[in-house]
């Protein structure tokens, strides 16, 4: 496959544009050992190949890949349903320097009319999702594709993976990433080329930030638009200007009002600082403003507002989970003639019910099975070991300490791997 250049990275700076030229070249594959590191260097003898056209099959890739070196197997990951291709695979040879070979010479070679994007396989994704190495680039031209992005950014050293993201139609995203073998190699990438102009475009390319992180700096982040609800009726958009302007300039402030004119009582105001901004939420939230006690505080998207309710419903749900965790019971095998009122008349001499639910179906059916909450783990654990198997309307009861989905998902996983090792053990004692 013949060397392609790599992409023209250019410095913006007055006066002009200058070519800049790439920095020194890549250092030479090592040899195959088991030392740390990525790469060969971790004895690696598995390649990932991504990217792949849904009619790629394991004899194609046999056909490719055994030109370089012999192939020990090749699997194409499939849909366990409709056992279609997932658009990539894993080929294996017998020693590292083989697949490193192979790395070398086909990655980004078409298969059926599509560029193969070709790595070491790490199964483990603490790496990935480490952070180490990794590099996020944004503000890419369209026509930066996986092969021109891996061959501007492999001058600085090995790179482990390399991917522009695209939509569904297979156009850029505009942004990607690199990870390498080195963080000192990462770190030299962002120095010479954030801000750099590639094919005409200046780019930003810096470190990347895993959801969680970036979650966590967005609730913190800048903010120039203000919210403000709980507005008197008749307040306008002059009185509003007037009660937030001390705070600093305003660019705008409306109070939103429905078709017929009529205000909707809430409005926003937009500060051309976001100190401005930040004081007006700080003083005014809360604030009695002619006989309403107004809410100021940051204008959210849509979606923010939604995460931030989801949010609050989840830290409220584990608070009470929490509460009454140890002393919330689970019933089943209910009899159908069992309402909440019954539920609670049958617990109550075991303590003081909190709450009662009995679980219904989309037409208010009982399911026969439901929870009693009592006010402490104590009253909780005696009501179980009274009432657990005891006949009520002619049907035993099963009550066992209620348990959150994962927490028993989590017990079931544990309970089956006990199992398999029993069987095992059983199995290995009969065969000798």
């Amino acid at each position: 496959m013949a060397a392609t250049a790599p992409l023209q990275v250019q410095h913006s700076f007055a006066g002009g544009v200058g070519v800049t030229p790439p920095p020194s070249p890549a250092p030479a594959l090592p040899a195959a050992s088991g030392g740390g590191g990525g790469g060969v260097s971790f004895g690696n003898a598995s390649l990932y190949v991504g990217d792949l056209d849904a009619a790629v099959d394991e004899g194609q890739l046999y056909d490719m890949f055994s030109q370089v070196a012999q192939v020990i197997s090749v699997r194409v990951c499939r849909d366990q349903t409709r056992r279609s291709s997932l658009g990539y695979a894993y080929v294996n040879f017998i020693n590292p320097q083989d697949a490193a070979n192979a790395k070398e010479l086909l990655n980004f070679t078409p298969l059926v009319g599509k560029p193969m994007r070709i790595m070491f396989s790490h199964r483990d994704p603490s790496l990935r999702k480490s952070g180490y190495g990794n590099v996020f680039i944004k503000n890419l031209d369209s026509s930066i594709d996986n092969k021109a992005l891996y061959d501007t950014f492999a001058t600085f050293g090995t790179v482990l993976s390399c991917k522009v993201a695209i939509d569904s139609s297979g156009q850029s995203r505009g942004y990607g990433f690199v990870q390498f073998e080195q963080e000192e190699a990462a770190e030299s990438a962002i120095k010479r080329l954030d801000g750099m102009l590639i094919n005409d475009k200046k780019v930003f390319v810096g470190h990347f930030v895993r959801q969680q992180e970036r979650k966590k700096d967005n609730a913190h982040t800048i903010f120039t638009n203000v919210y403000v609800k709980n507005l008197p009726e008749s307040t306008t958009d002059q009185e509003l200007n007037e009660l937030f302007e001390k705070y600093g300039t305003i660019t705008s402030a409306i109070v939103v009002k429905d078709a017929n004119g009529k205000s909707k009582c809430f409005g926003f105001v937009n500060f051309e600082n976001p100190d401005s901004a930040a004081a007006a939420v700080e003083k005014l939230n809360d604030f009695t403003f002619s006989d309403k006690v107004l809410y100021v505080g940051k204008a959210q998207k849509k979606a923010e507002r939604e995460a931030e309710l989801r949010n609050k419903f989840e830290q409220e749900k584990l608070k009470k989970y929490e509460k009454l965790q140890g002393a919330n019971l689970y019933v089943k095998n209910l009899d159908d003639s069992i309402n909440e009122d019954k539920l609670k008349e049958t617990f109550s001499p075991f303590g003081t019910v909190a709450s009662c639910k009995i679980m219904r179906d989309q037409h208010e059916s009982s399911k026969g099975a439901g929870f009693v909450a009592l006010s402490s783990s104590e009253e909780a654990k005696k009501a179980l070991n009274e009432m657990n198997g005891k006949m009520i309307e002619g049907k035993p009861l099963y009550v066992a300490i209620a348990q959150r989905k994962d927490q028993r998902r989590s017990w079931l996983q544990v309970i089956s791997l006990l199992l398999l090792c029993s069987f095992l053990y059983v199995l290995s004692h009969k065969q000798s």
